[in-house]
């Protein structure tokens, strides 16, 4: 078994759903990215402008980085909120995955550094910047799709995704040849028209971005589009044809808890700091804070016609 063999294995054992290790190098990017950025698809999201050159190259990130292993992680819930309450995207639904990953790649780290004391690196997710969605392309874990997340043949797109960036040559993978083909049931399916083009998301119409990123108040034009979603959005992935393998996660952390699934539009309404804090303790809730997620609630309420 080669040492690559052995890190997927304990990956697995650790709970990934799938590790695949690529090569760390310049990702050829920097056209594309940088018209994104030019035509202000970023919105304000400042820091998507910041270390540019190490989000292109990873060696640039990591001091003699050779190898990304790149892994994945489910989050696709057993029990959702009912259809007719205002909805979270369901990556929100438990503890923030930050922790969860983070913990679970330093463990993978740790394995690695017994077996090989010379390895050096870091590990994150969606903490530094890095191009996650492409080095887990290019590590063969699957494919980029239209609404630009990464699917993984035969199980979805609902997954968290971590790297571990080394100072180590390792066996490589190689990326998938598959595409979204014809499909364009993503982009016909966003409310907002935020995927303007195959595999590009203009944020400023994303409904993630409105409800979460977004520190004013929700554009107006938009506001009657967010079709009942308080925080986050996933109609681009419920509508995706691979999700149909989707199947619910064994992550003990990521499961909702009672008080969380019986939250409707009333009890957001009357919602205090008391019960938010409680709610959504260690939730990646939190990003959007008290006074974010009340605007998206009044927002919602607004555009129902309620008084």
């Amino acid at each position: 078994m080669t040492f690559s063999e052995e890190i997927k294995q304990q990956a697995f054992a650790l709970g990934f759903d799938a590790c695949g290790i690529c090569r760390a190098e310049d990702s050829g990017r920097e056209a594309e990215y940088m018209r994104w950025l030019a035509d202000e698809c970023h919105a304000d999201m400042g820091y998507l402008e910041r270390n540019i050159d190490k989000r292109l190259d990873p060696r640039l990130l990591i001091e003699g980085a050779k190898s990304v292993i790149c892994v994945a992680l489910n989050y696709y819930p057993q029990r959702t909120l009912p259809d007719n309450v205002p909805q979270f995207a369901y990556y929100a639904y438990g503890q923030d995955y930050h922790d969860v990953l983070r913990d679970k790649l330093k463990r993978l780290f740790d394995f690695i550094k017994q077996r090989a004391p010379e390895a050096e690196g870091r590990y994150f997710s969606d903490s530094a910047p890095v191009l996650e969605r492409y080095w887990a392309a290019q590590s063969g874990l699957g494919f980029v799709g239209k609404n630009s997340l990464l699917i993984i043949p035969r199980k979805g797109s609902y997954f968290f995704l971590g790297e571990l960036i080394l100072n180590l040559e390792l066996e490589y993978d190689a990326p998938l040849t598959r595409s979204c083909g014809k499909c364009r049931r993503c982009m016909d399916a966003c409310p907002t028209q935020a995927i303007e083009a195959p595999y590009r998301i203009n944020a400023k119409r994303c409904i993630s971005y409105q409800t979460i990123e977004n520190k004013g108040e929700i554009d107006k034009e938009l506001a009657p589009c967010l079709h009942n979603n308080v925080y986050g959005c996933d109609i681009c992935q419920k509508v995706c044809p691979w999700n149909r393998f989707a199947t619910p996660h064994h992550t003990p952390e990521f499961n909702p808890s009672d008080e969380f699934l019986s939250l409707d539009a009333d009890k957001l309404l009357e919602m205090n700091v008391e019960d938010y804090q409680r709610i959504f303790k260690k939730s990646p809730v939190k990003r959007a804070k008290f006074e974010g997620l009340k605007r998206n609630i009044r927002t919602l309420d607004g555009a129902t016609g309620k008084k």
